[in-house]
């Protein structure tokens, strides 16, 4: 169970480590089986706080650790092939070992250095580990290396209920550029790209979650006439498998849902991360909208929910630590 009382560390290092200023640590002889992180945590968040193991529920938990185990024997049979690296950081990753995760990528890209696969994940962890600079540069070039080239279908770490892989190589480098720029408040940096992938979107999961993070870009900036002509796109019924949040939440920024039909919580106050990210959509809401204490008590909502590794539990404490 993630504690508050437990997550406080020495300013000065919080704060090397959350702007990355510590390099990760390297990766030992087997990084999946056994800790490669000499920290003991995994990194600071933006308001300096320790941040160590992701809640999991014991069930998914199970799962996950036979998935490792899995891709640790694959990584043992050919510790140089790039899937076998990839598919070790993404289970480890989801165990919440994030600095074994981008430990394993860093070897990877010392052996294939032109892949784009492993500096697109690396750059999604520098992203849970709240180094922005790191994803930015890791995204970067693996948008150079991808460009001018055909796509391909990234498949899911965990399958939705169809079994249809929603992205693909050069949206989720794009999506997790765009997000990091727009963790550091740097929404202007974050504008073309959102606009350029929802005209790229060729299915409407990808459509509803750039859209979600475009909308609120814009209005951040007080680009409201350019906001509601995001809006306007979503005015037919869509089909989407697994971003059905995001686009409750295009709803209730066009005004036909309510707030409290986006986020139901039990009386517990836990979050799932589908639930962190709807609540920080609704206090971003209300942020917009001049509700400033509505806005600052959602966002303190999401942090005691626990999923620091939610982009949406990211994203409250960036607004967080900026109004500090």
């Amino acid at each position: 169970m993630w504690n508050a009382a437990d997550m406080k560390t020495p300013r000065l290092v919080l704060l090397a480590l959350a702007f990355g200023s510590l390099p990760a640590c390297a990766p030992q002889n087997a990084p999946g089986s056994g800790s490669a992180n000499p920290r003991n945590f995994e990194a600071i968040s933006l308001l300096g706080d320790t941040l160590r193991a992701f809640p999991v529920a014991a069930s998914t938990r199970v799962r996950y650790e036979q998935q490792l185990s899995e891709a640790q024997a694959a990584y043992e049979r050919a510790p140089n092939n790039p899937d076998s690296i990839i598919w070790l950081g993404r289970r480890l990753a989801y165990l919440g070992r994030i600095r074994d995760a981008i430990g394993v990528y860093s070897r990877g890209i010392s052996l294939h250095p032109d892949n784009p696969w492993l500096y697109r994940h690396r750059g999604h962890r520098y992203i849970t580990v709240r180094e922005f600079d790191r994803a930015i540069a890791d995204f970067d070039r693996a948008s150079r290396l991808t460009e001018g080239k055909p796509d391909e279908v990234e498949p899911d770490g965990q399958p939705n209920p169809q079994n249809i892989p929603i992205g693909t190589l050069q949206s989720n480098i794009d999506y997790h550029l765009a997000l990091a720029h727009y963790l550091k408040g740097n929404f202007e940096r974050a504008i073309p790209i959102y606009r350029r992938e929802l005209a790229n979107a060729r299915n409407d999961d990808r459509r509803v979650s750039i859209a979600h993070w475009y909308y609120m870009a814009l209005r951040r900036l007080g680009w409201t006439a350019d906001a509601e002509r995001v809006l306007a796109q979503f005015s037919e019924p869509v089909n989407v498998i697994e971003n059905e949040t995001y686009h409750r939440l295009l709803l209730l920024y066009r005004g036909e849902l309510p707030a409290d039909s986006v986020l139901a919580l039990d009386s517990s106050g836990e979050m799932s991360v589908t639930d962190a990210t709807a609540a920080y959509g609704i206090g971003n809401w209300h942020l917009y909208n001049g509700r400033i204490a509505e806005a600052e008590r959602i966002f303190e909502r999401v942090i005691a929910g626990g999923q620091w590794g939610a982009f949406g539990y990211i994203a409250a404490e960036a607004e967080l630590a900026r109004r500090r």
